[in-house]
């Protein structure tokens, strides 16, 4: 028996430890399998580092649910928010360089970057900008719902109001990490895109690894992106990230992210003797410097019960077994990613799939921990799918129940006719309305269209176009004073009326 599945491993993982056994990858193979047909994942890759060496890789699944193109460890997926790690880890080569400090006031290299407390502006640091402690909440709605420019996204940021106290909680920021890759461009020279890739992803041979979504265009073997609607597994179109690539642009896959891997593992060092950092930088990166309330983290810590949480730059933290767990996870529409590491150990996973919030991830992480690092028989894949299902269910049941607050009998106020026109927002953009026979047609910044019809009093439900979204709840208010419509909210984004 230990021979048939030494030939086996052989022949499916070309490169592995001798320190695990035939049958211990084996069946860490059959667990992987078994999570992706109980998540119901396309397709996912995964791989694992120790001791400086890949362990084991392997691909699962296809590109796209309902085609033949099988998964392996070239595939390509969107790497999401693992991407802020790298981008961090730029900023620390320019501090190596001393091209840049971490206490630099971000306005040193961007003087016309503004927020909307003159005093954040003022004191905001390069250290900032990694840490999502600025006092400004989700402001994803700048790239998710409007086509405009990285500068235009960072112009806008002046219109945003706080949402705590600056350096006083946690609230997580993608704009933020714009906003670095524009001061690395500024302090590097280049602009990120080709500094993340010459300084980066060259010296680590990177092949299949480029910064935007616009440079996989020719390539193949990409992968589709798919979401479950309606307890469907569905392909939804691709986010467009490129305006915001510093936050979570990069496209990758499990290859490539294992050199990755084995590099932040041994504090940095590739190609024996070389380094991307000094040994100093790395370790700073990875120290915790602020705090994750509860609210923040992500409920798999009601099954792993860590005794503390932080995030360092690029990286969430919590113990896991008396161990320091370093790790981010990444997520677009239909597309995800994890990266955990235990750098006491040398051993580090990496993972990426094309199921949108398929938290298989975390499963698969923390049983790599346990296989390849720690000991341990918990079935997480099992667990973790009871407790997502739990919280599914009541996110479910809280969607009923507020639909069911509908108010039957009701009219619109207004003829249809009446709601039609164009609403704008320095901050949000613009929305056209059309009437469309018993319907409205929602066109949100000319990207994002949504067809409702009356639910009750002032306020339209519908489809958006792109299933992704899901449904749109659209409500008008009305003047008081004359009856007619003054504003829109669109999902809680009020917009006023323009004409």
């Amino acid at each position: 028996m230990r021979r048939y599945f030494t030939c086996l491993f052989l022949f499916i993982f070309p490169v592995f430890s001798m320190a695990q056994s035939a049958e211990q990858l084996a069946a860490f193979d059959q667990y992987v399998q078994k999570g992706v047909t109980d998540w119901q994942v396309p397709g996912l890759a995964i791989i694992v580092v120790k001791n400086n060496q890949v362990v084991f890789k392997k691909g699962y699944g296809v590109l796209e649910k309902g085609k033949t193109d099988k998964v392996n460890t070239q595939t390509m997926f969107a790497i999401a928010s693992t991407t802020k790690a790298i981008t961090a880890t730029c900023a620390g080569i320019l501090v190596d360089e001393g091209k840049l400090h971490w206490d630099d006031k971000v306005t040193d290299y961007l003087p016309d970057f503004q927020l909307y407390d003159p005093y954040v502006t003022r004191e905001l640091t390069v250290r900032d900008l990694f840490l999502h402690d600025s006092g400004v909440g989700n402001t994803d709605y700048l790239w998710g719902l409007m086509d405009i420019s990285s500068d235009e996204i960072m112009h806008r940021l002046r219109l945003v109001k706080p949402q705590y106290s600056f350096r006083a909680g946690f609230a997580y920021q993608n704009i933020f990490y714009l906003v670095a890759g524009k001061v690395i461009e500024k302090a590097g020279g280049m602009p990120w895109d080709q500094f993340i890739k010459t300084r980066i992803f060259e010296p680590l041979k990177m092949i299949r690894t480029v910064p935007l979504i616009k440079y996989t265009k020719g390539l193949g073997n990409l992968s589709s992106a798919h979401m479950k609607i309606d307890s469907v597994v569905q392909k939804v179109p691709l986010d467009e990230t490129d305006e915001i690539g510093p936050a979570g642009g990069v496209w990758s896959c499990v290859d490539d992210m294992g050199k990755w891997v084995q590099c932040m593992l041994d504090s940095s060092k590739y190609d024996h003797n070389k380094r991307l950092l000094k040994p100093e930088t790395w370790a700073y990166l990875l120290e915790p410097h602020t705090f994750v309330t509860k609210e923040e983290f992500y409920p798999t810590m009601q099954l792993t019960h860590p005794h503390w949480i932080t995030y360092g730059m690029g990286w969430f933290q919590q113990d896991y077994k008396g161990q320091k767990v370093d790790f981010h996870t990444g997520s677009l529409s239909g597309m995800i990613a994890i990266n955990g590491m235990l750098v006491d150990k040398q051993m580090g996973v990496y993972i990426l799939a094309n199921l949108d919030h398929a938290e298989l991830r975390h499963a698969l992480m923390f049983k790599a921990f346990d296989t390849f690092a720690l000991g341990g028989d918990t079935d997480w894949s099992a667990d973790f799918l009871k407790l997502y299902n739990g919280i599914h269910a009541k996110q479910e049941k809280a969607e009923k129940d507020e639909l069911a607050k509908r108010v039957m009998g009701t009219k619109p106020s207004l003829e249809l006719s009446n709601y039609a026109g164009k609403y704008t927002d320095p901050l949000y953009g613009e929305v056209n309305v059309k009437a469309d026979k018993d319907a409205l047609v929602i066109d949100i910044n000319h990207i994002l269209t949504a067809t409702v019809k009356h639910w009750h009093y002032d306020t339209f439900y519908g489809d958006y176009s792109n299933i992704a979204y899901g449904k749109a709840a659209i409500s008008f208010n009305l003047n008081p004073e004359d009856g007619k419509v003054n504003s829109i909210s669109v999902d809680g984004l009020v917009l006023n009326r323009a004409n």
